[in-house]
């Protein structure tokens, strides 16, 4: 029986990367995946996604030239070519990984791996030892009951990824991050698109002023939004599907010739024997401690399978605190709110740490400044003014419990504001700091400053003395 320091079961860029960091640690790991080494994400998630978001915007581009003094006579635009584009994307992204698994001296098992026990691991009927073992085997798309996927019709995310068409009539499902990224991809590409979200606003576990800001942008482009709208049944015929809705003006039928569930993931651990291992689940998901540990010593969890927050850099960062606390180094605790959250429709939403609402549940007395793109230097220049920047802080201490944004390309500045939270710096702090002008990272200071009504390209209502000059908001 081959034996190895480490097993990972799954790919992803939680198992890969945590292969990486357990072979850089000296241990001889043994990766196994069904699939291919990249998981949902690289394969059918994140990067071909946002490849064909490029697109999207490259479309939207061409399409308004003339606001740059640009013609384009009769443009043609290939959905279809986006998709292939993102598969290239896809194969450069995953052979990449392959070689760096390679080049860490990583063994590389191909096929699906389940427990026999905390220190083994069975894949093609072949038994491999280890010391300790890390589950990192993702999630799977969830679907609603009574709405069957037949994989052409009535997809998920897996299966729109790989059609080369932009439908004519479209219904999506979910007013999250996957539902408004398709829906501004088909809509760039002349798709009308209907999105139905069962919450208030969409992306509901963002700040609510981004959800509407959102709404608002999308039905100026002719996205039809419906929220607070439930989907009480879809029936098929042929290819056209007949979708019948709860909404809050009443109950309303339409027929579309594609229906996108994308109402969130299930964890994935069919087969895994988790019972048989002794590993304990809550609601489906494996449950860890601060190291990702599990409740069996020597195995681990990581990614969506834990349920943590099913994000791929969240993933990626818990395997690398696996590794290394497996090789026996001391792992700092990771702070799930103060995750970095991204949305890379147009305008973009990005986001860390606290919403305002969950600031205020959490006991927080809460202050915010927001600044308005419009009265950015750099986004009126580019043309792209659309959005805010909006800072939610403690108000005895100013220290910033978190950042929401939105804006055309704003989550470039999420790296700012991970070091923001990292830091813990406060309004002040962050107000202080100098920015290179005229720069989109200026709209952070910005909306510190507000905080206190101090930003300097906003007049505030209650220092305003004149009727506020053309072209400048208020705050």
């Amino acid at each position: 029986m081959a034996s190895h320091d480490v097993a990972i079961i799954g790919g992803g860029p939680g198992g890969y990367v945590a292969a990486i960091r357990a072979a850089q640690l000296g241990k001889s790991v043994a990766l196994f995946e069904r699939d291919r080494v990249g998981g949902l994400c690289l394969n059918w998630g994140c990067i071909p996604s946002k490849a064909i978001l490029k697109n999207a915007d490259v479309v939207n581009l061409v399409r308004g030239a003339a606001k740059w003094g640009i013609s384009v006579s009769n443009p043609k635009y290939d959905f279809g070519a986006a998709i292939d584009r993102s598969r290239q994307v896809v194969e450069q992204l995953v052979g990449g990984v392959e070689g760096l698994l390679r080049d860490n001296g990583v063994t590389t098992v191909a096929g699906a791996a389940t427990l026999k026990d905390r220190n083994t691991v069975v894949c093609n009927g072949v038994e491999y030892g280890a010391k300790a073992v890390i589950i990192a085997t993702g999630a799977s798309a969830r679907t609603l009951p009574g709405i069957p996927i037949d994989g052409k019709v009535v997809v998920t995310s897996r299966e729109a990824l790989a059609q080369r068409d932009a439908p004519k009539r479209v219904l999506i499902v979910g007013g999250g991050a996957i539902g408004v990224e398709f829906a501004y991809s088909w809509a760039s590409y002349g798709s009308n698109v209907t999105l139905v979200e069962l919450l208030d606003t969409l992306l509901p576990l963002e700040d609510q002023d981004a959800g509407r800001l959102l709404k608002r942008s999308f039905e100026a482009r002719g996205i039809r939004c419906l929220v607070k709208t439930q989907v009480e049944g879809v029936a098929l015929k042929g290819k056209i599907a007949t979708i019948t809705l709860k909404t809050a003006a009443g109950p309303e039928t339409i027929e579309v010739e594609r229906v996108l569930i994308a109402v969130g993931f299930v964890p994935h651990t069919q087969g895994l024997n988790l019972e048989g291992a002794g590993v304990a689940t809550q609601r489906g998901f494996i449950e860890i401690d601060d190291t990702m540990q599990t409740n069996v010593p020597g195995i681990y969890a990581i990614g969506d399978v834990t349920g943590k927050l099913m994000l791929a850099h969240v993933a990626s960062q818990q395997g690398v605190i696996a590794a290394e606390h497996i090789a026996g180094h001391t792992v700092a605790t990771l702070d799930y709110i103060q995750m970095p959250r991204a949305t890379f429709c147009q305008p973009q939403v990005g986001s860390i740490g606290y919403t305002e609402q969950k600031a205020k549940e959490a006991g927080y007395t809460v202050k915010t400044g927001r600044f308005p793109l419009s009265a950015l230097g750099k986004s009126i220049a580019v043309g792209e003014t659309e959005g805010f920047v909006k800072v939610v802080a403690d108000g005895p201490t100013g220290q910033i419990l978190g950042i929401h944004m939105v804006g055309h390309d704003i989550n470039d500045l999420l790296g700012e504001a991970t070091m923001v939270a990292l830091l813990e710096a406060t309004t002040t702090e962050l107000g202080f700091a100098v920015h290179a002008h005229p720069s989109l990272p200026e709209a952070i200071k910005e909306a510190a400053l507000a905080v206190a009504g101090e930003a300097i390209h906003i007049a505030h209502r209650k220092s305003l003395k004149a009727a506020t000059p053309p072209g400048v908001a208020t705050s």
